[in-house]
Protein backbone atom coordinates (compact mmCIF):
# COMPACT_ATOMS: atom_id res chain seq x y z
CA UNK A 1 0.00 0.00 0.00
CA UNK A 2 2.74 2.62 0.71
CA UNK A 3 3.94 2.57 -2.91
CA UNK A 4 0.36 3.20 -4.07
CA UNK A 5 -0.47 5.96 -1.57
CA UNK A 6 2.84 7.13 -0.08
CA UNK A 7 1.32 10.22 1.55
CA UNK A 8 -1.11 8.27 3.78
CA UNK A 9 -4.23 10.02 2.50
CA UNK A 10 -7.37 10.54 4.52
CA UNK A 11 -10.70 9.18 3.34
CA UNK A 12 -14.05 10.82 3.93
CA UNK A 13 -17.28 8.85 3.52
CA UNK A 14 -20.59 10.59 2.96
CA UNK A 15 -23.45 8.24 3.74
CA UNK A 16 -23.18 5.61 6.43
CA UNK A 17 -25.85 3.14 5.47
CA UNK A 18 -25.20 -0.52 4.73
CA UNK A 19 -22.78 0.13 1.86
CA UNK A 20 -21.03 2.98 3.63
CA UNK A 21 -20.40 0.77 6.66
CA UNK A 22 -19.21 -2.09 4.47
CA UNK A 23 -16.80 0.27 2.72
CA UNK A 24 -15.49 1.58 6.02
CA UNK A 25 -14.87 -1.91 7.43
CA UNK A 26 -12.55 -2.81 4.58
CA UNK A 27 -10.69 0.51 4.45
CA UNK A 28 -10.24 1.24 8.15
CA UNK A 29 -7.03 -0.80 8.42
CA UNK A 30 -5.39 1.15 5.60
CA UNK A 31 -6.50 4.79 5.95
CA UNK A 32 -7.64 7.38 8.46
CA UNK A 33 -11.41 7.53 7.94
CA UNK A 34 -13.91 10.31 8.60
CA UNK A 35 -17.63 9.69 8.13
CA UNK A 36 -20.72 11.87 7.85
CA UNK A 37 -24.42 11.10 7.46
CA UNK A 38 -27.61 13.08 7.86
CA UNK A 39 -28.52 10.62 10.62
CA UNK A 40 -25.90 11.82 13.10
CA UNK A 41 -26.95 9.46 15.91
CA UNK A 42 -26.62 6.36 13.74
CA UNK A 43 -23.21 7.50 12.52
CA UNK A 44 -21.94 8.13 16.03
CA UNK A 45 -22.99 4.68 17.23
CA UNK A 46 -21.52 2.87 14.20
CA UNK A 47 -18.38 4.98 14.22
CA UNK A 48 -17.69 4.11 17.85
CA UNK A 49 -18.23 0.43 17.10
CA UNK A 50 -15.73 0.54 14.23
CA UNK A 51 -13.36 2.98 15.95
CA UNK A 52 -13.94 5.61 13.26
CA UNK A 53 -14.36 9.35 13.50
CA UNK A 54 -17.71 11.00 12.85
CA UNK A 55 -17.09 14.48 11.45
CA UNK A 56 -18.82 17.54 10.03
CA UNK A 57 -19.41 18.12 6.32
CA UNK A 58 -16.40 20.35 5.76
CA UNK A 59 -13.94 17.99 7.46
CA UNK A 60 -15.12 15.03 5.41
CA UNK A 61 -15.22 17.05 2.18
CA UNK A 62 -11.61 18.13 2.65
CA UNK A 63 -10.24 14.59 2.81
CA UNK A 64 -7.82 13.41 0.14
CA UNK A 65 -10.30 10.80 -1.08
CA UNK A 66 -14.04 11.42 -0.77
CA UNK A 67 -16.48 8.52 -1.19
CA UNK A 68 -20.10 9.29 -1.96
CA UNK A 69 -22.07 6.36 -0.54
CA UNK A 70 -25.45 8.07 -0.86
CA UNK A 71 -28.54 7.26 -2.97
CA UNK A 72 -28.56 8.58 -6.53
CA UNK A 73 -31.49 10.81 -5.58
CA UNK A 74 -29.33 12.56 -2.95
CA UNK A 75 -26.13 12.89 -4.96
CA UNK A 76 -26.76 16.26 -6.59
CA UNK A 77 -27.48 17.86 -3.24
CA UNK A 78 -24.40 16.31 -1.59
CA UNK A 79 -22.18 17.34 -4.50
CA UNK A 80 -23.40 20.93 -4.27
CA UNK A 81 -22.70 20.93 -0.52
CA UNK A 82 -19.15 19.60 -0.73
CA UNK A 83 -18.03 21.30 -3.95
CA UNK A 84 -16.77 24.53 -2.30
CA UNK A 85 -14.66 22.55 0.17
CA UNK A 86 -12.95 19.78 -1.83
CA UNK A 87 -9.19 20.19 -2.09
CA UNK A 88 -7.16 20.39 -5.30
CA UNK A 89 -5.92 16.97 -6.39
CA UNK A 90 -8.51 15.10 -4.35
CA UNK A 91 -10.20 11.95 -5.63
CA UNK A 92 -14.00 11.98 -5.57
CA UNK A 93 -15.77 8.70 -6.24
CA UNK A 94 -19.19 7.18 -5.85
CA UNK A 95 -20.17 3.57 -5.15
CA UNK A 96 -23.66 3.41 -6.65
CA UNK A 97 -25.36 0.77 -8.77
CA UNK A 98 -25.65 3.04 -11.83
CA UNK A 99 -22.86 5.06 -13.34
CA UNK A 100 -23.97 7.36 -16.18
CA UNK A 101 -26.12 9.74 -14.16
CA UNK A 102 -23.73 9.99 -11.15
CA UNK A 103 -20.81 10.60 -13.55
CA UNK A 104 -22.75 13.41 -15.20
CA UNK A 105 -23.68 14.96 -11.86
CA UNK A 106 -20.10 14.83 -10.57
CA UNK A 107 -18.72 16.36 -13.77
CA UNK A 108 -21.26 19.17 -13.65
CA UNK A 109 -21.06 19.86 -9.93
CA UNK A 110 -17.43 19.35 -8.89
CA UNK A 111 -14.54 21.72 -9.61
CA UNK A 112 -12.01 20.93 -12.34
CA UNK A 113 -9.17 20.45 -9.86
CA UNK A 114 -10.40 17.06 -8.58
CA UNK A 115 -10.26 13.59 -10.12
CA UNK A 116 -13.61 11.83 -10.56
CA UNK A 117 -14.13 8.08 -10.56
CA UNK A 118 -17.30 6.04 -10.72
CA UNK A 119 -17.11 2.72 -8.90
CA UNK A 120 -19.59 -0.07 -8.37
CA UNK A 121 -18.78 -2.88 -5.94
CA UNK A 122 -20.54 -5.83 -7.57
CA UNK A 123 -21.43 -7.18 -4.14
CA UNK A 124 -23.20 -6.05 -1.00
CA UNK A 125 -23.28 -6.77 2.73
CA UNK A 126 -24.94 -10.16 2.22
CA UNK A 127 -22.63 -11.46 -0.52
CA UNK A 128 -19.57 -10.05 1.30
CA UNK A 129 -20.24 -11.74 4.65
CA UNK A 130 -17.35 -14.16 4.13
CA UNK A 131 -14.98 -11.39 2.97
CA UNK A 132 -14.46 -9.48 -0.25
CA UNK A 133 -11.30 -11.09 -1.63
CA UNK A 134 -12.07 -12.45 -5.09
CA UNK A 135 -15.25 -10.41 -5.51
CA UNK A 136 -15.71 -7.96 -8.38
CA UNK A 137 -15.74 -4.19 -8.67
CA UNK A 138 -16.25 -1.95 -11.69
CA UNK A 139 -14.24 1.26 -12.10
CA UNK A 140 -15.37 3.98 -14.49
CA UNK A 141 -12.75 6.71 -15.07
CA UNK A 142 -14.55 10.03 -15.44
CA UNK A 143 -11.82 12.65 -15.06
CA UNK A 144 -8.11 12.40 -14.23
CA UNK A 145 -5.67 9.50 -14.07
CA UNK A 146 -5.65 8.53 -10.42
CA UNK A 147 -8.11 5.73 -11.15
CA UNK A 148 -5.04 3.61 -11.88
CA UNK A 149 -3.79 3.94 -8.29
CA UNK A 150 -7.26 3.25 -6.94
CA UNK A 151 -7.59 0.20 -9.15
CA UNK A 152 -4.18 -1.11 -8.13
CA UNK A 153 -5.07 -0.75 -4.43
CA UNK A 154 -8.36 -2.55 -4.88
CA UNK A 155 -6.68 -5.35 -6.81
CA UNK A 156 -3.43 -5.86 -4.90
CA UNK A 157 -4.42 -4.90 -1.36
CA UNK A 158 -8.10 -5.78 -1.07
CA UNK A 159 -7.90 -8.69 -3.51
CA UNK A 160 -10.81 -7.57 -5.70
CA UNK A 161 -11.25 -8.38 -9.37
CA UNK A 162 -11.23 -4.96 -11.05
CA UNK A 163 -13.00 -4.17 -14.32
CA UNK A 164 -12.30 -0.79 -15.93
CA UNK A 165 -15.26 0.22 -18.11
CA UNK A 166 -17.04 3.33 -19.32
CA UNK A 167 -20.17 4.46 -17.45
CA UNK A 168 -22.20 3.62 -20.57
CA UNK A 169 -20.81 0.08 -20.85
CA UNK A 170 -21.41 -0.46 -17.14
CA UNK A 171 -25.05 0.61 -17.25
CA UNK A 172 -25.78 -1.39 -20.39
CA UNK A 173 -24.57 -4.64 -18.76
CA UNK A 174 -25.93 -3.83 -15.30
CA UNK A 175 -29.41 -3.34 -16.76
CA UNK A 176 -29.45 -7.11 -17.37
CA UNK A 177 -27.19 -8.34 -14.56
CA UNK A 178 -28.90 -6.40 -11.78
CA UNK A 179 -32.19 -5.41 -13.35
CA UNK A 180 -33.38 -8.95 -14.04
CA UNK A 181 -32.00 -10.32 -10.76
CA UNK A 182 -33.88 -7.76 -8.69
CA UNK A 183 -37.11 -8.25 -10.65
CA UNK A 184 -37.04 -11.99 -10.02
CA UNK A 185 -36.14 -11.46 -6.36
CA UNK A 186 -39.01 -9.02 -5.85
CA UNK A 187 -41.49 -11.58 -7.17
CA UNK A 188 -40.06 -14.52 -5.21
CA UNK A 189 -40.09 -12.57 -1.95
CA UNK A 190 -43.79 -11.84 -2.45
CA UNK A 191 -44.43 -15.55 -3.10
CA UNK A 192 -42.97 -16.46 0.29
CA UNK A 193 -42.63 -18.28 2.51
CA UNK A 194 -40.77 -20.43 0.02
CA UNK A 195 -40.25 -24.17 0.47
CA UNK A 196 -37.11 -24.99 2.46
CA UNK A 197 -37.28 -28.78 2.96
CA UNK A 198 -37.70 -30.67 -0.32
CA UNK A 199 -35.71 -28.42 -2.65
CA UNK A 200 -33.46 -28.88 -5.65
CA UNK A 201 -29.93 -27.53 -5.99
CA UNK A 202 -31.08 -25.07 -8.65
CA UNK A 203 -33.90 -23.80 -6.41
CA UNK A 204 -31.48 -23.39 -3.50
CA UNK A 205 -29.24 -21.23 -5.71
CA UNK A 206 -32.26 -19.14 -6.75
CA UNK A 207 -33.23 -18.59 -3.11
CA UNK A 208 -29.62 -17.75 -2.25
CA UNK A 209 -29.55 -15.10 -4.98
CA UNK A 210 -32.84 -13.69 -3.71
CA UNK A 211 -31.56 -13.48 -0.14
CA UNK A 212 -28.53 -11.48 -1.29
CA UNK A 213 -30.73 -8.59 -2.45
CA UNK A 214 -34.03 -8.85 -0.56
CA UNK A 215 -32.86 -6.57 2.29
CA UNK A 216 -31.38 -3.87 0.07
CA UNK A 217 -32.66 -0.37 0.79
CA UNK A 218 -35.67 0.58 -1.37
CA UNK A 219 -33.56 3.24 -3.06
CA UNK A 220 -31.25 0.56 -4.47
CA UNK A 221 -34.09 -1.13 -6.36
CA UNK A 222 -35.36 2.23 -7.58
CA UNK A 223 -31.92 3.22 -8.89
CA UNK A 224 -31.33 -0.10 -10.63
CA UNK A 225 -34.71 0.00 -12.37
CA UNK A 226 -35.16 3.74 -12.97
CA UNK A 227 -31.83 5.58 -12.88
CA UNK A 228 -30.22 3.21 -15.37
CA UNK A 229 -31.23 4.43 -18.86
CA UNK A 230 -31.07 0.90 -20.29
CA UNK A 231 -33.11 -0.83 -17.59
CA UNK A 232 -36.54 0.06 -18.96
CA UNK A 233 -35.99 -1.74 -22.27
CA UNK A 234 -34.55 -4.80 -20.52
CA UNK A 235 -37.47 -4.85 -18.09
CA UNK A 236 -40.02 -4.69 -20.89
CA UNK A 237 -38.24 -7.45 -22.80
CA UNK A 238 -38.29 -9.61 -19.66
CA UNK A 239 -42.02 -9.09 -19.12
CA UNK A 240 -42.77 -9.66 -22.81
CA UNK A 241 -40.83 -12.93 -22.86
CA UNK A 242 -42.45 -14.03 -19.59
CA UNK A 243 -45.87 -13.35 -21.12
CA UNK A 244 -44.84 -15.37 -24.15
CA UNK A 245 -43.94 -18.33 -21.95
CA UNK A 246 -47.30 -18.06 -20.16
CA UNK A 247 -49.10 -18.02 -23.51
CA UNK A 248 -47.19 -21.09 -24.64
CA UNK A 249 -48.29 -22.94 -21.54
CA UNK A 250 -51.91 -21.90 -22.06
CA UNK A 251 -51.73 -23.04 -25.68
CA UNK A 252 -50.23 -26.37 -24.54
CA UNK A 253 -48.58 -27.55 -27.79
CA UNK A 254 -47.50 -30.81 -26.14
CA UNK A 255 -51.15 -31.78 -25.58
CA UNK A 256 -51.92 -31.14 -29.25
CA UNK A 257 -49.01 -33.32 -30.32
CA UNK A 258 -50.35 -36.14 -28.15
CA UNK A 259 -53.68 -35.96 -29.99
Amino acid sequence: MPFLFPDHPTIGIFGFGALGRLTARHLMDHFALFVHDINADAVSASALELNLRAADVVTVAQCDIVILAVPVTAMRSVIATISPHVRAGAIILDVGSVKMEPARMMLEGLPDHVDIIGTHPLFGPQSARAGISGLKIAICPVRGRQFRRVGAFLRHVLGLKVFVVTPEAHDREAAVVQGVTHLIAKVLVQMGPLPARMTTASFDLLVQATEMVRYDAPGVFWAIENANPYAGAVREQFFELATGVRDQLADNPCAKEAL
